[in-house]
């Protein structure tokens, strides 16, 4: 295995940096070895196929998906060192497809000229366009670069099917309590950390474990913050006041339009859909503190109470259209406790999908049958060559009759089976009823045990 070496001019300056006591903490303890990093062990065990690919200095392009703080530029620097691959880094948040273009060349000419692999770390790759996206795929498909893209979004929504197809993805976790509690001890004791001048009071360990949330930045940020505290307040140990006064106000993370964003939504429906007012309460507040829209909160219930509720209980959709309207009204905070009030709604009544399966039944069966025509009798033209007399309800008794409504080629087909939830079991005795009286087949009950359970399809704007 190669030795440890400079890897890039822009790694050098945060060499220089670490080594000063101005630059912070997290900084100055980034790991220099693979054996220095804490919590993604599954991926560093020295039995794991990225640690042999290191250790015979062949290594594949690679995405790094996780969250902030977890490691993935502490890791990509290190695999260049380990493996002997020069290092270049640019950030997607910046550089155009020149740059890129620029630094594939200054690949493949050292690759020609001394010999040496290039390590081209792209961070926040998930900011690439297409184009630029596409700029990268013949040098990474022919080897000359090996690519390490970081990202903290899904790579599967944001990153091309042929970039991916060309690349390892590895998930890298968030740092593990125990791994925190390890990183702490090393922040104490290292002599590029605090250097064993302060101890760290069991409740205030705790406290910053849970504050971190798993980001090791963020945990050693806070980390230095109340040890300055403590050490000007002439304490000889970091207490659980000095992580509180150190952090200041809290916002809960959030980042709208990405992954956590649909987390929390994802978080709030599934709460609903399970019948628990508790969660669907707190994701509701948690949105909303952290800055969400309160109209997308909304709009995520009035999507949940057609699609999970439905005829079951067909107030519940009012219930989110008022909460809705409540907060255009109100605003906020104030119409935070509307939406709360909905939520709670949803959650306790009877579910059924019924609806939502109706739906996607009925487009499928627009999707697949193409443009079939209305039946004649329906189309209110009287000199048509086909024309068939429209036969009133109004004038049969009951008012029904078994006029056909749906094409020929659907005339049997049937999409709203209603369940025996809620308010459905008596809208399914009145559409067995008109169902004899039109003449039309009574289908079984999705909740019938003999009835086949089709698939669920999800349309674009669920959730799932």
């Amino acid at each position: 295995m190669a030795g440890r070496r400079a890897t890039g001019d822009l790694f050098e300056a945060a060499g220089r940096e670490r080594a000063g006591v101005t630059a912070p903490l997290a900084e100055r303890l980034r790991p220099e070895s693979l054996d220095e990093v804490v919590g993604q062990e599954a991926l560093l065990a020295p039995d794991a196929l990225l640690r042999r690919e290191v250790q015979a200095g062949r290594l594949a392009s690679l995405i790094l998906w996780g969250p902030p703080g977890c490691g993935k530029t502490t890791l990509a620097r290190l695999l260049a060192a380990e493996a002997g691959f020069e290092l270049v880094r640019i950030s997607a948040v910046s550089a155009g497809v020149a740059e890129v273009r620029r630094v594939l060349a200054d690949a493949s000419s050292r690759l020609g000229g001394s010999g040496r692999r290039t390590l081209f770390f792209v961070d926040e790759i998930h900011r690439f366009h297409k184009g630029q996206q596409d700029a990268l795929l013949h040098e990474v498909e022919d080897g000359r670069v090996v690519l390490v893209g970081a990202t903290t979004e899904n790579p599967a929504f944001h990153l091309n099917r042929a970039l991916l197809s060309r690349c390892r993805l590895l998930h890298l976790a968030p740092l593990s309590e125990t791994a925190a509690a390890e990183l702490l001890a090393r922040g104490l004791a290292d002599p590029r950390g605090l250097g064993g001048r302060l101890d760290l009071e069991d409740e205030a360990r705790d406290e910053l474990v849970r504050l971190a949330e798993g980001d090791a930045r963020r945990l050693l940020n806070h980390l230095e913050r109340a040890a300055q505290l403590a050490s000007a307040g002439g304490a000889e140990a970091v207490g659980p006041r000095h992580v509180r006064d150190a952090l200041g106000a809290r916002v809960p993370g959030h980042d709208r339009g990405g992954d956590l964003h649909h987390d929390l939504l994802s978080g709030l429906h599934k709460s609903l859909r399970g019948s628990d007012p508790d969660a669907a309460a707190y994701y509701v507040q948690r949105l909303l503190v952290a800055g969400e829209d309160p109209l997308v909160v909304a709009r995520r219930m009035v999507r949940m109470a057609s699609e999970d509720i439905g005829l079951a209980d067909p107030r519940a959709l009012r219930q989110a259209l008022d909460a809705t309207e409540a907060v255009r009204f109100l605003g906020m905070p104030e119409g935070d406790a509307a939406l709360v009030q909905a939520a709670v709604y949803l959650a306790l009544a009877p579910k059924s999908d019924a609806v939502y399966r109706a739906a996607n039944e009925a487009r499928r069966a627009a999707e697949q049958h193409g443009a079939l025509p209305v039946p004649p009798s329906l189309t209110g033209v009287p000199n048509r060559p086909d024309a068939r007399p429209y036969d009133n309800p109004h004038g049969s008794p009951g008012h029904v009759n078994r006029q056909q409504h749906l094409p020929d080629r659907l005339r049997d087909a049937v999409f709203y089976r209603p369940t025996r939830q809620g308010f459905e079991v008596r809208l399914g005795e009145l559409l067995a009823d008109l169902r004899r009286r039109r003449g039309a087949p009574s289908p079984r009950r999705e909740t019938d045990p003999d009835a086949p359970e089709g698939p669920r399809a999800a349309p674009a704007d669920s959730d799932g």
